[in-house]
């Protein structure tokens, strides 16, 4: 008989499984250097300083009237034009005005603006329109966005478009990345169909692998599936040698402690090391993690909420781990829950929801194998162990499925 290991708390998994990425060194997988385009959703291997100053002079904030600033309330006479992208080359002098564009360069002896709805102009002459007057506060100073040698953006950062505009802005076109692992998958069960147009009563479609693998492609430099792959020892062994190169393995199903569960056997035999198996938490209780030399294996449930969810929490914050992400662990926020929820169990609880404008809503059906369910979910409701019943519009920690 199997003797089980006590389930140990998700966020104590969570924490295992972060240093055991640290202890292994994947920062060994290196460095590299892209385009900001194709750097888009990858993590920053070094901080972006910047290479110069935004913006690099005074401009303007608002169409008007370049002015000096001692000369706010009285008639002025316009001498020329500063366009952006084509600025005035004089000193403004006492008495007169610029007509300037958003974003052109203020002119030097200019410290103002006069906005254009509130001038009146007769030939090339101006004066206040009503008791508005010029003012400082309509021009953006050198250095207002930020200046040469700042720092940007923080090394571990994922880069989203926001920070491809900062980063041109910089000075830069290009970003040092960290490199990303290979992946393997391997889809466990005899009764997992590999044609979803030609399934059995007995049979299931095999969807684990794919959903993985579009969770974890972000993440990745290659994704190799294998299987589904029968309830065989020898079978899984077949797998597992053929997943050999890949920087982590995951397999989905085949982890619990069924008489056709053998991957940890599977595992043990190929010559992996169980860290730990077996986590307090629903859906999701039988996940197991062991390495083999600098390799991370992943054994989640086989229910396909639950291999969601597992994933969700341990193989993508692991993912952003070798990234060296600075935040790798999801999250959540504090939003009022709908409905009144029930005490929870010994096992932290994580409850498909939506949210909607009364606050988040847990779906009617919480079963690990209900696919429809998870796909109308937007988020989680995290119930922890042991957590006491909960009226309507109660703060709750919720993460956000994105």
């Amino acid at each position: 008989m199997v003797s089980l290991p006590a389930p140990i708390p998700y966020q104590e998994a969570q924490a295992r499984l972060l240093s055991l990425a640290r202890v292994l060194g994947k920062g060994s997988l290196g460095k590299e250097e892209l385009g900001l385009q194709e750097a888009l959703g990858r993590y920053l291997a070094h901080p972006v300083i910047a290479g110069r100053t935004q913006p690099a002079a005074d401009v303007s904030a608002m169409d008007g009237y370049a002015v000096r600033s001692d000369e706010l309330v009285v008639p002025w006479q316009v001498v020329g034009e500063s366009a952006a992208g084509h600025p005035y080359h004089g000193t403004l002098q006492p008495g007169q005005a610029l007509r300037i564009s958003t974003g052109a360069r203020m002119p030097e002896g200019s410290g103002a603006v006069l906005l254009q709805e509130d001038a009146s102009r007769q030939g090339n002459g101006i004066s206040l329109r009503g008791a508005d007057t010029a003012t400082p506060s309509h021009v953006r100073r050198q250095g207002l966005d930020f200046r040469q040698g700042d720092e940007l953006i923080a090394a571990g950062t994922q880069i989203t478009a926001r920070h491809v505009a900062l980063a041109l802005s910089g000075g830069y076109t290009s970003a040092i990345v960290t490199r990303q692992p290979s992946l393997a998958i391997i889809d466990n069960g005899d009764e997992l169909a590999s044609d979803p147009a030609a399934v059995a009563d007995h049979q299931i479609p095999a969807s684990n692998g794919a959903m993985i693998a579009a969770m974890a492609a972000p993440y990745a430099s290659a994704i190799h599936r294998l299987g589904p792959v029968p309830d065989q020892r020898q079978a899984l062994a077949a797998a597992l040698d053929e997943a050999d190169k890949a920087d982590v393995i995951i397999t989905s199903g085949g982890a619990s402690v069924g008489d056709h569960d053998l991957v940890r056997p599977a595992l043990e035999q190929w010559g992996a090391r169980l860290d730990f198996w077996r986590i307090a938490m629903k859906p999701g209780k039988p996940l197991l993690v062991a390495t083999r030399g600098s390799q991370v294996i992943l054994g989640l449930p086989g229910n396909p909420v639950s291999s969601f969810v597992t994933a969700w929490l341990f193989l993508l914050p692991l993912l952003k781990q070798f990234a060296h992400a600075a935040n790798p662990l999801p999250q959540p926020l504090r939003l009022p829950v709908a409905m009144d929820l029930p005490a929870n169990g010994p096992r932290a609880t994580f409850l498909r929801a939506r949210i909607s404008s009364e606050g988040v809503v847990p779906i009617d059906q919480q079963d690990s194998s209900a696919l429809a369910a998870l796909a109308a979910s937007d988020s989680l409701i995290e119930r922890p162990a042991h957590a006491p019943p909960l009226r309507k519009a109660a703060q709750v920690p919720v993460f956000l499925l994105r």
